[in-house]
C-alpha cells in the first residue's frame, strides 16, 4: 500500500516517565544490569529506577558508565556503575562479591556484527558467541547459585532476539548464540523454579537509541536520506505492522512487569515487544537477494 496514512497503527505509548506498576514496586531491592551504560540496557536500568529499585550497571566500556551512573542517579536512586567483562568468571565473581546479592539480573549484553557465514573467522565467531551465549550463562549461573545457596528467590530476564526462532542470515553467529539464550530460559526456569528463581527472556523490536549496531544505523539513515518531507522520518514506521518503531522505555516497561510480584507465576517465558514484525508474511514473497549483495560484498573467492 503506497498511502497508508488514513491507517492509524497501534497507539502511540504513554509518555516518558510513566508508570505501568504501582510506586515503589521495586523499593529495597537491587536490579544488576548487564550492558546497561548505554542503550536499551540503559531504558531498562531507568525503568527499574522510577520504580524504587537500586541499581548495579554494567559494562566493558567505562567511558560509558559516568555518564550513564549520572543519568540514572538523576532519578532518585542509588547507582553503582562497574566494568566487567562478562567472558571473564573471575571478573564475574568480583562483581557479587563487591555488592550486595541483587534480587534482579538482566542479561543485556551482547554483541553483534553483520557478515556472511563464509567469510566469518573462527575469532568472530567466538567473539560474538563467548559474549552472548557464554557471557550470559556465566552471569545466570553466578546469581542463581548464591541465592540457591542464600534460599532466597530471584528473577533472571535473558535479552534475546527473534531470530532465534527464525535464524538471522547474516548473523549466523548471533542467531545461533540467541538461540542458546532462549534455551537457557527454558531449561533453567525448569531447574530453577522449585528454589523460587524465575528465568523469562524478553525480545526487542526495531527500537531506536544510541547504542544500535552500525548495519542498523546506516540502514535507518539511508532510508532517511533517500527520502524527503513528512515521509522520511515515517519511512522505519510504515515497515512495521504497528506503523511505527517502538521505544526504549516500552522494553523497559515490559522488563519491570516479568521481574514483578506481579508475574510470580511466569516463568520459562520469552515475551517479544516488537509490534509483532518477526511475525509478518507477505502473500507473495519478495525476490530473494544474497547476503553478499545486501552487504555489497563481491563474489566468494575462498
Amino acid at each position: 500500500m503506497d498511502d497508508d496514512t488514513r491507517l492509524p497503527g497501534l497507539p502511540a505509548p504513554p509518555p516518558p516517565g510513566a508508570a505501568a506498576l504501582p510506586p515503589g514496586t521495586y523499593d529495597g531491592r537491587l536490579v544488576l544490569v548487564t550492558g546497561g551504560g548505554t542503550g536499551l540496557g540503559k531504558a531498562i536500568a531507568a525503568e527499574f529506577a522510577r520504580l524504587g529499585a537500586d541499581l548495579v550497571i554494567a559494562s566493558r566500556g567505562e567511558e560509558h558508565l559516568r555518564s550513564a551512573r549520572e543519568e540514572l542517579a538523576r532519578l532518585g536512586t542509588r547507582v553503582t556503575a562497574t566494568s566487567c567483562d562478562i567472558r571473564d568468571p573471575d571478573r564475574i565473581t568480583a562483581l557479587f562479591d563487591a555488592c550486595p546479592l541483587p534480587d534482579v539480573l538482566v542479561n543485556n549484553a551482547a554483541a553483534n556484527f553483520p557478515v556472511p557465514a563464509e567469510d566469518m573467522s573462527p575469532g568472530a565467531w567466538r567473539a560474538v558467541v563467548d559474549i552472548t551465549l557464554t557471557g550470559t550463562f556465566l552471569m545466570t549461573r553466578e546469581f542463581g547459585r548464591r541465592h540457591l545457596a542464600a534460599g532466597t528467590p530471584g528473577s533472571i530476564i535473558n535479552v534475546g532476539a527473534s531470530y532465534a526462532w527464525t535464524g538471522g542470515p547474516g548473523y549466523a553467529h548471533s542467531a545461533a548464540a540467541k538461540a542458546g539464550v532462549r534455551n537457557l530460559v527454558e531449561t533453567l526456569a525448569v531447574e530453577w523454579g522449585p528454589y523460587g528463581i524465575q528465568v523469562n527472556g524478553l525480545v526487542p523490536g526495531l527500537m531506536p537509541h544510541e547504542d544500535m549496531t552500525p548495519d542498523i544505523r546506516d540502514n535507518l539513515e539511508r532510508a532517511a536520506v533517500e527520502r524527503s518531507g513528512p515521509e522520511r522520518a515515517a519511512d522505519q514506521d510504515r515497515r512495521q505492522p504497528a506503523l511505527r518503531v517502538g521505544a526504549p522505555r516500552e522494553l523497559g516497561w515490559a522488563a519491570t512487569f516479568l521481574a514483578s510480584p506481579y508475574a510470580r507465576f511466569i516463568t520459562g517465558h520469552t515475551l517479544v515487544v516488537d509490534g509483532a514484525n518477526w511475525q509478518r508474511r507477505a502473500l507473495v514473497g519478495p525476490p530473494v537477494v544474497p547476503v553478499r549483495d545486501q552487504m555489497g560484498r563481491g563474489p566468494f573467492t575462498g
